[in-house]
């Protein structure tokens, strides 16, 4: 099953949760998810049977109405959790949760000799590895897991290409070795390393991690008559079909209040951070590292302390946004709509934003409620946001901004982290250590590939959603 096959099945459940809850017994609706998707003599698309089938939709609902899969006792119906996320008024701060019952249980994290190894005289992987990991046996290779290290340069070293790396897909996905594999053999998260970064998220190809939901809580804000405000990030132009002045209409006609620009708070932070980098500069020091990415600054946090000299002081795009949603509607609940996991720990931490929404949920609540943006009417924003902000989504945006607000006139010379893994986080750990980058002085560092357009929640190719923001951002204004 691909990365978008699973956010689809993500989506599937949650348009059924949002069709429920606005129906008249939101409760058993709720119930009847797992029945409805797979019906008595339905194909099985993906498991055994049909009962385990609807075990894990189950557990996807459990998710998607808030609630951790991992303290589920499994006699508690999906009527109960409904009724629960109607009377709950606080939000835990785990982010995270595992369907044990979808996990496949992957072989652990091997170097592996195939059967293509032809027993060559040169010996060359047993002569590459520096752990003594490889001794012949009948004339082939082999590899003992028990000295091996995964460096890979047996892999390297192999004329043949026979040796392969055995990967499970969530725990060489996480940047912080924050998964690991429980007693029975599937994913367990340590939520204390964890840096939300939503990696294994979109990695596992059988969709076991989830994002516990705020949509219920939203859902309730919405109903009720709430002043609700959407702050929608930089990377959403291109996710949904029709520009993001009819998205702003589509979420006004779903019950929002009014809708922000995420990239109104980035041209705050790009002038914040320009200031402060040509002060840093003037002050003799070698290297200041971005502070857009929640991901990064989670890293350093609890992983990098020694680059915290380095980091900008300067607050998120986010941050900002929602101090100006704030003075406008001081009453309002404000609602950050994400494409990623790591916004969630910053959104508990903001005492302005009160809860997130991703692409995939915000997805689901338009479909749930036969909202198209693309059949529906311009709205603009108050104010408009420059060419620059509006770029913030994409690798090299944040960067490329403060370059156009000097135009020359300070030297910058950028650095592009362009998603990190455990190699990155090692050379970037390097230049705190050694307290100069050599290759600038200007660090932007995105968690994600491709920056926030390659987060775990968005709903298009890389491609088409750069292609759309750049459109968009052509036909701004540049920063001033």
């Amino acid at each position: 099953m691909s990365e978008s096959g699973t956010s689809e099945l993500r989506q599937d459940v949650l348009i059924r949760l949002v069709k429920a809850f606005f129906s008249d017994n939101f409760e058993e609706n709720a119930r009847l998810i797992p029945y409805d998707m797979r019906p008595k003599g339905s194909d099985v698309p993906f498991r055994c049977c049909i009962y385990k089938e609807r075990a894990i939709l189950r557990d996807r609902v459990i998710a998607g109405l808030g609630f951790s899969i991992e303290d589920d006792n499994e006699e508690t119906l999906l009527s109960e959790y409904a009724k629960k996320s109607l009377e709950r008024e606080k939000f835990d701060d785990t982010i995270l949760t595992v369907i044990g019952a979808a996990c496949k249980g992957c072989v652990p994290n091997r170097m592996y000799v195939t059967n293509i190894c032809q027993g060559c005289v040169a010996r060359s992987c047993q002569r590459a590895c520096k752990f003594g990991a490889i001794k012949i046996i009948n004339g082939k290779s082999y590899i003992d897991s028990a000295k091996c290290r995964n460096c890979k340069m047996c892999m390297a070293a192999c004329p043949y290409n026979a040796i392969v790396k055995i990967a499970v897909p969530c725990e060489d996905a996480c940047p912080v070795g924050a998964i690991e594999k429980d007693e029975t053999g599937h994913a367990k998260i340590d939520h204390e390393k964890c840096i939300s970064c939503g990696k294994c998220v979109k990695r596992c190809p059988f969709g076991a991690i989830n994002e516990k939901s705020q949509m219920i809580d939203i859902m309730k804000c919405l109903k009720t008559g709430k002043e609700v405000i959407a702050l929608i990030a930089p990377s959403i132009a291109g996710q949904f079909k029709g520009n993001i002045y009819q998205l702003k209409t589509a979420m006004l006609k779903a019950g929002f209040k009014d809708v922000f620009e995420v990239a109104q708070g980035a041209d705050i932070t790009t002038r914040n951070e320009a200031s402060e980098f040509k002060e840093r500069m003037e002050k003799g020091e070698a290297f200041m590292t971005t502070s857009c990415c929640a991901g990064y600054n989670l890293l350093r946090q609890k992983y990098l302390t020694s680059i915290n000299n380095f980091a900008s002081k300067t607050r998120t795009p986010m941050y900002y946004a929602a101090e100006i949603a704030k003075q406008k509607y001081p009453n309002a609940a404000l609602v950050f709509v994400s494409p990623c996991v790591a916004k969630r720990k910053e959104v508990f931490d903001n005492k302005n934003v009160d809860y997130l929404m991703n692409y995939i949920e915000l997805s689901a609540l338009l479909k749930g409620l036969d909202i198209n943006p693309e059949e529906l009417n311009e709205t603009p924003f108050d104010t408009e946001s420059s060419k620059q902000g509006r770029k913030f989504g994409v690798t090299g945006g944040v960067s490329g901004a403060v370059e156009a607000l000097y135009n020359g006139s300070v030297k910058i010379k950028p650095v592009i982290v362009n998603g990190l893994n455990k190699d990155i986080i090692k050379q970037i750990q390097k230049y705190a250590n050694e307290g100069v980058c050599s290759e600038g002085n200007l660090m932007e560092i995105m968690c994600c590939e491709g920056g926030c357009i390659g987060g775990n929640a968005v709903l298009e190719q890389q491609r088409t959603a750069k292609k759309a923001i750049l459109a968009l951002s052509d036909k701004s204004e540049n920063i001033k």
